[in-house]
């Protein structure tokens, strides 16, 4: 689903495509260097790559917001017919070690097909993307490497995960450590400062008020700040509900086994100081309850509007199994 909002509010020069889970919202730069932002789950990279093509013709440069897999699922395919891959500095290097830890694929068990970043990404660097100049903006705090992108003469801030209307992105407290909530925040006050006129965000649609997106934002954001506990429950929710969108769902008889061999929930456990089976049985409990997951002939699927994913294109390596990054 394609969502456009007036011609008054957006730019002629862009597109924006706002997509439904497990796909990152989408925008595409046309012009001199046509550039991508984001690049959606793996298994709709086909799709990704000929909305792309229909309406630039094609990709030179691709940019990464940050490494989760609903942001960079495209980046192979893209690669592979000749964009170049830009990201944030932290994440650019651990791509080019291959590190194992690599866009916590293995440690989420979410898919994503091996590519490298030939542009690395520092503060305040300024990158020609279609026919303007836009400011990389370091935003850490839903990962070490995430970022924004700011376009001051129309005075656009492209936000990735840090907010949407409805939400702020989850933080790893255990991955990133206990100042991760911390680092969000600071992140979201150094955004709102800009005082941008449209907000583009990785999900959900462009909210109408930007001002009022960031202070309900940094509301969600301190909330994180506060209750350290809160924090953790929020992410394993939100990382279980990705789970089961990209999988169509996992049968009843398989969600334990499933959960207790995850990492993140395993970490969380600890985090809470309960034992992974008890916070398994909790995370379903109260997800049912809550109504964001719902049992379907015998499968446990989750509830929000997402895009079916075939299931051979979750069939890539963990990062630890990536061929060497090779120089471009």
């Amino acid at each position: 689903m394609s969502h456009q909002p007036s011609a008054l509010a957006l730019p002629s020069w862009l597109t924006w495509w706002q997509r439904p889970f497990p796909d990152a919202n989408t925008l595409l730069l046309p012009g001199q260097r046509p550039a991508l932002v984001d690049t959606g789950f793996v298994g709709h990279a086909d799709e990704t790559a000929a909305w792309a093509r229909a309406h630039a013709g094609t990709v030179d440069l691709v940019v990464n917001t940050h490494w989760h897999s609903d942001h960079v699922g495209g980046n192979a395919l893209l690669q592979a017919r000749g964009a170049a891959v830009a990201a944030g500095t932290p994440e650019a290097e651990a791509i080019t070690r291959r590190d194992p830890g690599c866009c916590a694929a293995e440690y989420l068990d979410q898919p994503v097909a091996p590519y490298t970043v030939d542009v690395p990404l520092d503060d305040g660097q300024v990158l020609r993307l279609g026919d303007a100049d836009w400011e990389v903006v370091r935003a850490p705090g839903h990962t070490p490497g995430h970022l924004a992108l700011w376009q001051p003469e129309e005075r656009l801030l492209v936000v990735g995960d840090a907010l949407s209307d409805y939400d702020v992105g989850w933080v790893n407290l255990a991955l990133d450590g206990p100042d991760g909530a911390t680092t969000a925040l600071a992140s979201l006050k150094r955004m709102a400062d800009l005082d941008p006129r449209l907000i583009l965000p990785s999900h959900g649609p462009i909210p109408a008020d930007p001002a009022a997106a960031f202070a309900a934002a940094l509301r969600r954001a301190q909330r994180l700040v506060d209750d350290p506990a809160g924090a953790v429950w929020y992410g394993a929710r939100r990382i279980f509900a990705f789970a089961l969108m990209i999988r169509d769902g996992i049968p009843a008889e398989e969600v334990d086994p499933y959960l207790h061999a995850r990492a993140w929930l395993t970490d969380a456990a600890r985090l809470l100081n309960v034992t992974p089976e008890v916070l398994a049985a909790e995370l379903v409990t109260t997800m049912l309850g809550s109504g964001a997951i719902v049992m379907r002939d015998g499968r446990l699927h989750a509830a929000a509007d997402h895009t079916p994913v075939a299931r051979a294109a979750l069939r890539v390596p963990y990062p630890r199994a990536w061929p060497a990054a090779e120089p471009r």
